[in-house]
This record gives structure tokens, C-alpha cells and sequence, in this order.
């Protein structure tokens, strides 16, 4: 039932179509976006074979695992705190800002609420506890990471400011939420003292079967007197050094940890724990969280994979391990 979840998810998805834009700083054919490192699509033959290799080779998960709930531990503050809530979903409080980072309340990542990826856990902050949200950053547009349902919720709650590629804010009006703004890779904007800018990431976008790569997909970079990058979900690519390159070194990077097998279909767009720890490395971050685990099942290893796979390279790589955080979610961490 799991792997026909999946494949309904995948593959039972609404089209949408989207007029040309005009010339980006990412790869672009007058319709669809590219990466700077290229990859082919993956066919539906490809998906086929992976839903078939999976009945035999998937790590199953846990229908439900039992966890808590915590509440802020502040409404706002000037110094970072990071409350990774679970999946992609951050709650970033800093300058005074709440900036909630795709945000994903519903019970199912998917186009439907009967069929797709089920939550394995509960949100590591209850919704109605959430602080004001003045700012939504949304990395790209599946399912997993934008969430209609949740995005009407906090529009309704708090009407924030909504950031995110370029392309995703006609969608976004066409569904109710006016207050967004989409932005070009190495397009900032600014508020109080805080910058926030789209930066690449190795991935690709779609919510149908019909519209891939017709959003941009890419991570933010969150600069006041610190430096938060928050890579959204990607895989490994040289843009982690252009990173640093451009904006500098962040004092905390957000990086994904999880939803990497198998290998052959989901390394070009999924880190896997060794490749975070190398984007860790190009960024020449100070510190680490990991994020993109232990919420949905979405590949097939196991739950607990991705946190002892990335222990275990951090130890062969003789890295300082403080320097990595593998959040509890809910738990607020200060910076």
C-alpha cells in the first residue's frame, strides 16, 4: 500500500502551464529552468523501475512514531534561534523577524489527502502555537515542501510576505495568496536589517505531470549581523562554493540529510549524509543542521538511516562533531 502511495503521488498530480519569462540568471529555454550542472529527467519508466526495485529493497518505517510537541521557546528575537519544526520546515527567529521556511502542516505530502507520503510524526511545534509569521521562504514547489493548505493557513493567520522562485507567485495568486514576491537566483530582498537572497540549488520543480522545471527551484541566503543558509532540498553541485564565494561563509547552514535512496535515481537532486557534509565543507560553514528527515517516507531507506549514516561520516571524515546538529524537532537551538 506504501509503494502504491508513492506511485499515486508521483504520478497523479495536477498540469500547469505558465508563460515564458524573460531572461534569468539560471539556465532557461524561454520556458523551463535547467541547473547549472545539468541532469537528465528521470522517465516514468525510471520511476516504474524504482517502485518495483523498492518492494523488495525499501527499509519500511514506522506508521507512526510517538514525539513531542514543544512551544517557542520566544515569540521574537534579535540573536538567531532555529527551531527546525520537521522536514524542511524552520521556524528562523532572528532581527526580530519570524521566517518560517516551507512550511508543511498537512497530514500527507501530496496533490490529495487520501493517498501519498503520510507523516510519520507530528510537527514539532502545534500549528496554532506557531509565533507571527512575518516572512514564508518556499525553496521550490513539490509537494513535500510547498504546502497549499499550510501557505492559506498562515496567510490567513498572519498575511506574511511569501519569497520564493521565480515563476511560483502567479501560482500562488492563482490560489489566493497576493502577498508574494518571486525572485531570480542571486536576487535579494531586504527587511528591518535582514537580506534574504535566492540562491541555486541542484534540484528541479513540478506539480504536475506536465510542468517540470517550469518554476525555479534554489535555497536563501539570510544575512544581518549572521549568516543563515537554508539549502532547501538539492543535491551536491559546485554552486555550494559559488555560495560562499558570492555571500561569504554562513555561520549556520540548514542542510538536507535525508531522502537519498536509491542512489541511481535520487543522486542528482538528493543529498545523501556524505554529500551534506561536503556542501558543509565548500560553504565553510561554522555550524550545521541537518534538516529533509525522519518526517515523510519518501525514498527507501530507513527512518533512522540518515541519522546514522551522517554520524558515521562525520567520525571517518575526523570532523568536530559539535559542529553538526541532528535536531530534535521543536527544539529551539541558539546560535
Amino acid at each position: 500500500m506504501k509503494k502504491l502511495s508513492v506511485l499515486i503521488f508521483t504520478v497523479l498530480l495536477s498540469s500547469c502551464t505558465y508563460q515564458p519569462h524573460a531572461k534569468t540568471n539560471a539556465p532557461f529555454d524561454g520556458v523551463k529552468f535547467d541547473n547549472i550542472e545539468p541532469f537528465e529527467d528521470k522517465s516514468i519508466f525510471d520511476l516504474l523501475k524504482w517502485q518495483m526495485d523498492s518492494m523488495s529493497e525499501s527499509t519500511p518505517w514506522p506508521d507512526e512514531i510517538d514525539s513531542k510537541q514543544f512551544k517557542p521557546a520566544s515569540q521574537r528575537s534579535v540573536k538567531p534561534i532555529i527551531t527546525v519544526i520537521n522536514h524542511a520546515s524552520v521556524l528562523i527567529q532572528v532581527d526580530n523577524l519570524n521566517i518560517l521556511t516551507d512550511p508543511q502542516y498537512s497530514l500527507r505530502a501530496s496533490p490529495v489527502q487520501f493517498a501519498g507520503p503520510k507523516r510519520a510524526v507530528k510537527p514539532g511545534i502545534a500549528f496554532d502555537d506557531l509565533p507571527s509569521i512575518d516572512i514564508v521562504l518556499i525553496s521550490h514547489n513539490h509537494y513535500d515542501h510547498l504546502d497549499l493548505d499550510t501557505l492559506k493557513r498562515l496567510n490567513d493567520r498572519d498575511a506574511p510576505k511569501f519569497v520564493a522562485g521565480l515563476k511560483t507567485k502567479s501560482f500562488l495568486e492563482d490560489n489566493g495568496i497576493n502577498s508574494a514576491v518571486d525572485l531570480d537566483w542571486w536576487q535579494s530582498i531586504t527587511t528591518n536589517k535582514t537580506k534574504i537572497t535566492f540562491v541555486p540549488a541542484q534540484h528541479w520543480s513540478a506539480r504536475g505531470i506536465f510542468d517540470k522545471r517550469e518554476m525555479l527551484w534554489g535555497g536563501f541566503y539570510i544575512e544581518n549581523a549572521y549568516k543563515i543558509y537554508f539549502a532547501g532540498d538539492t543535491g551536491y553541485g559546485k554552486f555550494f562554493k559559488s555560495i560562499k564565494e558570492k555571500l561569504g561563509a554562513p555561520d549556520l547552514s540548514l542542510i538536507p540529510i535525508g531522502a537519498y535512496e536509491p542512489r541511481w535515481f535520487m543522486k542528482d537532486a538528493h543529498l545523501n549524509p556524505k554529500d551534506s557534509l561536503q556542501a558543509f565543507k565548500d560553504l565553510e560553514s561554522k555550524k550545521m543542521i541537518g534538516i529533509h528527515f525522519g518526517t515523510f517516507k519518501l525514498t527507501d531507506e530507513g527512518y533512522n538511516d540518515p541519522i546514522e549514516t551522517l554520524q558515521e561520516e562525520i567520525k571517518k571524515s575526523n570532523m568536530d562533531p559539535l559542529k553538526v546538529i541532528i535536531p530534535t524537532f521543536g527544539k529551539s537551538y541558539s546560535i
